[in-house]
């Protein structure tokens, strides 16, 4: 998907500040790349529900920078929806101590739950930042947490193509077209709260929703 190499782009400016990090102050913020929450589903490598139970500042033992300062967030994992092969069990996940280095701050004091998605970095620690899916469980949608556990899934190989300007035309039969933009001038519109872009049993990609279907005309409502 091309959310990947955007994806991959972004890690890829993270780790070049990192390297840079003997500088006085970083002069670039997070800046990411506008997606789906079906998307950074897909891109991630796992996806958790969780409780922060904790946290702590760490760094590396060979460097003194403030910039390779990590959060270590201590964590009790409720469910796992992505990232079976990669982990049993999940105790920590780590981010940036700085949000322009798209370090994420997440509530340790209350228990707050949260899903919580990132990469696994080689030595096994799990890795978050605001370009992932990192939100507070109560603030999703009943059909985004039912969507985590299959559907999101089944649309991975589709491709969801944002609408910033009218005409917004589909380029092939495997993708969807992501207007809230468009029509709520947000990100966190209808689609996103309440659709999955899901693959059809004659291969075609369109957009789904399993309860009632809102009063909008622009989604393919045909159950897969």
């Amino acid at each position: 998907m091309a959310v990947s190499q955007e994806r991959s782009v972004r890690l890829g400016l993270w780790v070049l500040l990192l390297l840079g990090a003997g500088m006085e102050e970083v002069v670039d913020g997070c800046s990411c790349y506008p997606a789906h929450p079906q998307q950074l589903f897909c891109s991630a490598e796992i996806v958790i529900r969780a409780k922060i139970s904790g946290e702590k500042i760490v760094s590396p033992s060979n460097s003194s920078s403030p910039y390779m300062k990590m959060i270590q967030y201590e964590i009790k994992m409720i469910k796992m929806f992505k990232g079976f092969d990669k982990a049993k069990d999940i105790q920590y996940v780590y981010t940036p101590v700085f949000s322009s280095l798209c370090g994420v701050k997440l509530d340790s004091n209350n228990k707050a739950g949260y899903l919580l998605s990132g990469s696994m970095w080689s030595d096994g620690r799990i890795s978050i930042g605001q370009c992932d899916l990192v939100e507070s469980w109560d603030n999703l949608s009943l059909s985004q947490k039912k969507n985590l556990n299959y559907r999101y899934q089944m649309g991975c190989e589709c491709r969801i193509n944002t609408c910033y300007t009218v005409p917004c035309a589909s380029t092939g039969d495997n993708e969807c077209l992501w207007t809230d933009w468009l029509l709520d001038n947000s990100l966190n519109g209808e689609q996103a709260r309440q659709y999955a872009c899901i693959r059809r049993s004659d291969t075609t990609c369109s957009w789904y929703r399993g309860g009632p279907p809102p009063e909008k005309d622009f989604l393919d409502m045909t159950d897969p």
